[in-house]
């Protein structure tokens, strides 16, 4: 969940830290710190809020250093105030931490540290842990390297950790277990960086080592990096891998948000997941990661899809898709759940895990649960080399390229596409659809990156709708079938970034306990489109105007049924009902960032929420 940079070289480090820390805000925002040095700490600056408060309390002040540390917090231990807020520096003053993660027994640790005279001034478990490196140091009198992976096998807990010792400034140690972190290399190990991921140094260098779990790295300048596991002090060969993202990908573009750019990315965000394996000439969905373990798919009694949050939105479609076009049960579970409640999983069951980020702690937790008992694994997420990449015994990359507004857009339609192209490819070897309507899909499928670029030009007229019930205190979403989860979706994205209570339910649920709630100051959005079960949403929209709600309804171009009913409408292109959620999704998005920002709240950062949630 928070965001950690680090840099060891020839450079000043400052700026290098400063930029990276705006890079990777979107993983938390409590707060925010740096530490810089060069033999000595030249400054330790922590403050309670944003990057750009760092700035402010740093402008004038020594920043000079060829190493520094920052971080940008996500609270977990300890509420969001200076003193919590990273980097950690130990009792004799030595020794300086950034930490993602938590430390589960930190508070076992401190009690035994306090008995040897060590004092905190913080509430984190990160104070603890620098200080139990400290101790393992003076106790064992060895090097750093040493006492970091002496003091990792005393704790439990998920960490991505960088260390150094003030007095030897040509050294860092890295570790992690449960949160990512990614080492850039420079040329002929002149210089180092480090990250929670890999954008804060994109320009200065394409090569990058990830630690997996359970790895420490030490890194030294002029020597290459030397890798060890945590667990048992053995030698790892380091996978130095090529990036493959630019600059341009994690800057906004013009737009004023990252989210309102990646709202609009998602054509092509749609045409890259499915470039190379939707073949519309020849009627072919050719994917690898399928293809290579096909009979597991075809033999499967049930699939079960563990997710969480936007991602388990995505599943629940893909529950639809691949009930209606393969005829394979699917259960949908919330991976926080899976893993706690004992599930029932056997040998010859498929699992598929979805998470955007690839990190997320409850989703690996299920991936690791699942494999225990037997099942195959298959993972969709949308960072190369993330956790959930290596961990899944197969998958497909959304190659939605990189998401930094905090409420998921992008990946949730790209998502979406690959469980499309699993549910057609299923549904054709198994005989479930036909040659015709297997050509139908494909060629409507290829034509969506269109339709999206068609229905982002009634941005106005959704602006105009936004302006109208940006105060509202409530607001129930409602759709039916393939497009019941579209409405959670919608629900959760006006809660997540406008702070409006909102709620999704299937249309005809409404009449069984939320129809209390409408009266004329309720919006109600329904989602109307012509395919599907549009007789009965017309009933249920007729039920909310005759207790005067206020209807925005989602309706296929040309309708006028509804539009003769409903207080707003917005049109979304004819599309088949399976394939309707990658259009109808598009407006709700709209709907919610143009209120969030007439409420002046931070679109890309909305409070108390992280991108990447790699914490229980």
């Amino acid at each position: 969940m928070c965001g950690i940079v680090g840099y060891l070289g020839y450079r000043e480090a400052y700026p290098i830290v400063i930029n990276g820390l705006q890079r990777l805000e979107y993983r938390g925002y409590d707060s925010a710190g740096i530490i810089l040095a060069n033999g000595s700490v030249s400054g330790l600056y922590k403050t309670k809020g944003k990057v750009s408060d760092l700035q402010q309390i740093t402008e004038n002040k020594n920043t000079a250093g060829n190493l520094g540390l920052g971080h940008t917090r996500w609270a977990t231990h300890g509420v969001p105030n200076n003193e919590n807020s990273h980097p950690h520096v130990s009792n004799s003053g030595n020794l300086v931490i950034v930490h993602n993660g938590i430390i589960e027994n930190y508070n076992s640790i401190k009690k035994e540290l306090l008995t040897r005279g060590y004092t905190f001034s913080s509430d984190t478990d990160t104070e603890v842990l620098i200080n139990l490196i400290e101790e393992m140091k003076t106790k064992n009198n060895c090097k750093l390297g040493q006492a970091v992976q002496l003091a990792l096998n005393n704790v439990v807990g998920a960490y991505a950790i960088a260390v150094f010792d003030i007095t030897k400034p040509n050294e860092i140690i890295v570790a992690r277990l449960g949160s990512p972190i990614a080492i850039g290399i420079g040329e002929n190990n002149s210089e180092f960086f480090i990250a929670s991921d890999a954008s804060p140094f994109l320009e200065y260098t394409k090569d990058a080592v990830y630690l997996d779990d359970e790895e420490m790295a030490i890194i030294k300048l002029g020597r290459e990096i030397r890798v060890r596991k945590i667990l048992n002090n053995d030698i790892v060969e380091p996978n130095v891998q090529e990036l493959k993202m630019n600059l341009e990908q994690i800057e906004k573009g013009g737009f004023d948000h990252f989210m309102l750019k990646e709202i609009h990315e998602q054509p092509s965000a749609i045409l890259d997941t499915y470039r190379g394996r939707l073949l519309p000439e020849t009627d072919v969905i050719k994917m690898g990661s399928v293809d290579n373990h096909i009979a597991k798919f075809l033999n499967a009694k049930r699939i079960v899809i563990v997710a969480c949050g936007t991602s388990w939105h995505a599943g629940l479609v893909g529950e639809y898709l691949i009930e209606e076009l393969a005829r394979i049960p699917v259960e949908v579970e919330y991976a926080s759940e899976f893993r706690y409640r004992n599930p029932i999983i056997n040998k010859g069951d498929i699992v598929i895990a979805i998470s955007q980020s690839g990190e997320t702690a409850d989703t690996l937790a299920a991936i690791k649960l699942a494999k225990s008992k037997g099942a195959f694994v298959f993972g969709i997420c949308n960072v190369v080399g993330s956790s959930i990449a290596r961990e899944t015994d197969s998958g497909a990359y959304t190659h939605a390229g990189p998401e930094i507004g905090v409420a998921s857009t992008k990946a949730f339609t790209t998502q979406i596409t690959v469980l499309t192209l699993i549910a057609l490819k299923l549904g054709s070897l198994k005989g479930e659809l036909s040659n015709s309507e297997l050509h139908n899909y494909i060629q409507e499928l290829s034509l969506i990156p269109s339709k999206v670029q068609e229905l982002l030009k009634v941005s106005e007229d959704i602006e105009k709708i936004a302006a109208i019930y940006k105060d509202a205190p409530n607001c129930l979403y409602l759709g039916r079938g393939f497009n019941f989860p579209v409405a959670l979706e919608g629900a959760l994205k006006l809660k997540e970034i406008s702070y409006i209570h909102a709620e999704g339910y299937p249309a005809a649920e409404m009449k069984h306990g939320p129809i209390a709630l409408i009266d004329e100051s309720m919006p109600v959005v329904v989602i109307a489109t012509k395919k599907g079960h549009y007789e009965k949403v017309v009933s249920n929209i007729q039920e909310i105007k005759s207790r005067k709600g206020k209807i925005i309804a989602i309706v296929t171009k040309g309708d006028t049924q509804v539009r003769d009913i409903a207080d707003h409408v917005i049109e979304i292109p004819e599309i088949s009902e399976a394939l309707s959620p990658l259009l109808t999704t598009i407006p709700l998005q709209l709907l919610s960032y143009y209120i969030a920002v007439m409420r002046g709240c931070n679109v890309d950062q909305p409070r108390n929420l992280a991108k990447s949630v790699t914490v229980e």
